[in-house]
């Protein structure tokens, strides 16, 4: 490592958001959409966006708790739990659906958790029959799931093509058996060899694969390893994250101590040598943490500057209307957030009480609006604009001032208000997006909220 990687590595690695949403949510004033609020945005943006949606689900059970994981999870064996639960989201759906004044055409959705496949082939297929059954599927919809190679079967694919799933998203982290151990996540290559082929025979045209970098006892090896097994499995877009070390958040995460976990340096050089891989196997680097083939839609979507990030992450879908749906989901009309409860019980309690189950949100005004486009800009097409006449009295001046630090070092270049990200700035684009968030930067937060940017 140079003597400059060093210094940039110990100025910028600091707790940073994510920026899956704008305000995050730690800066969020549920009073604002508390009432009436939150139904009326529902309202306006389902108008707004010509009766298209996408729908998220949260689906929040596993098998077995894989210890890196900071996602809303239940660990339990007892399958009993998916026709309550199913049929508490169907009704939450059913909510929503007479909000709407007209039909609903679905462009997108998305099955989380969890472990989606924790649920049955048969429950799967009720799910999303009783999701679509009053609604209008767009032909070109995005129908995606996330599934763990060990609890996913072809019977599970058979079910989610029948209705309509055509992209599959498969957890990997980590090919290192040391490493798959410590995280509890154990699944051979070939298991995930077979979903993927199974899936590809079946119909799906898009594979996605998420990867880890700095996980507990991960080495520069392990990602060697691991991008030499990617390379058999050539999957058309990678997810290439950044392992966030929350364990004051993620109980899990404290069955490893901290000297387990690299160190920044370690990782810079797993997120180097893993990007060089891809490069060299044709994949192309995308905003922020993702690769993708030059044929996959994420990278053509991104080509004519129509890639958009949400809650669900990178989507070509450029919607402004998400319907979370499930513990802990969180909905999305663009100038409002709402949040669901985030225990199960208390989620279905809701639900059988008759009242949609909001326990957070936020109302956006327009500067809230203004500052979340310039993130999703630098995040999804590497530039953006400031203007000072659209920004609040004396913020421009500060948020330059802030940005100079990244101009110096040759992460970004400015010219008037345009930002633009360097190559060699997007290992800190949540840094750089954290310079223009006004919210951040106001004073009023405190404590440990966010994980390092590195």
């Amino acid at each position: 490592m140079s003597i400059d990687q060093f210094r940039l590595l110990s100025k910028y690695d600091v707790a940073v958001p994510r920026y899956t949403s704008y305000p995050t949510v730690p800066s969020w004033d549920f009073q604002t959409i508390q009432g009436d609020n939150w139904k009326s945005a529902v309202i306006r943006s389902f108008k707004q966006e010509n009766q298209e949606l996408c729908i998220y689900i949260h689906l929040p059970f596993c098998e077995e708790l894989c210890t890196y994981c900071a996602c809303n999870k239940r660990i339990t064996k007892n399958h009993a739990v998916e026709i309550p639960y199913l049929e508490s989201v169907l009704a939450e759906w059913e909510m929503y659906r007479a909000l709407l004044a007209d039909t609903p055409v679905i462009r997108e959705i998305h099955l989380g958790g969890g472990t989606p496949t924790f649920f049955s082939p048969e429950h799967l297929k009720q799910l999303i029959n009783g999701i679509t059954k009053h609604a209008i599927v767009a032909n070109d919809h995005a129908f995606s799931v996330e599934v763990h190679p060990n609890y996913t079967n072809e019977q599970h694919l058979v079910a989610l093509q029948e209705v309509g799933f055509n992209r599959i998203s498969l957890g990997v982290q980590d090919f290192d058996p040391v490493v798959q151990f410590i995280i509890n996540r154990p699944q051979t290559f070939e298991q995930t060899q077979h979903v993927i082929k199974t899936a590809r025979a079946l119909g799906f045209t898009g594979v996605n694969i998420d990867l880890i970098y700095g996980l507990p006892k991960q080495t520069n090896d392990s990602i060697k390893l691991t991008m030499e097994k990617v390379k058999e499995l050539m999957p058309d877009r990678i997810a290439f994250y950044s392992y966030a070390h929350v364990p004051w958040k993620s109980k899990g995460q404290r069955r490893y101590t901290d000297e387990d976990v690299p160190v920044a340096e370690e990782k810079l050089q797993m997120y180097q040598t893993g990007s060089a891989y891809l490069h060299q196997l044709g994949f192309s680097h995308i905003g922020m943490d993702h690769f993708a083939l030059p044929t996959d839609a994420l990278m053509l979507a991104y080509q004519v500057g129509k890639l958009h990030r949400n809650f669900m992450g990178y989507t070509t879908t450029n919607h402004k209307l998400v319907i979370g749906l499930g513990a802990s989901a969180i909905s999305d009309t663009w100038d409002a957030f709402a949040q669901n409860e985030k225990g199960v019980e208390a989620y279905q309690d809701a639900i059988a009480s008759g009242r949609l189950p909001i326990i957070n949100g936020h109302n956006l005004n327009e500067t809230d609006q203004l500052i979340r486009k310039h993130i999703l800009d630098l995040m999804c097409r590497d530039t953006t604009t400031l203007v000072e006449e659209q920004l609040p009295a004396g913020t421009f001046d500060a948020i330059m001032e802030r940005l100079s630090g990244f101009v110096e070092d040759g992460l970004i270049s400015i010219e008037g208000g345009k930002i633009s990200i360097l190559p060699s700035g997007r290992l800190f684009i949540r840094n750089i997006c954290s310079a223009i968030d006004l919210h951040l930067h106001s004073g009023s937060r405190q404590g440990n909220t966010f994980s390092k940017a590195i």
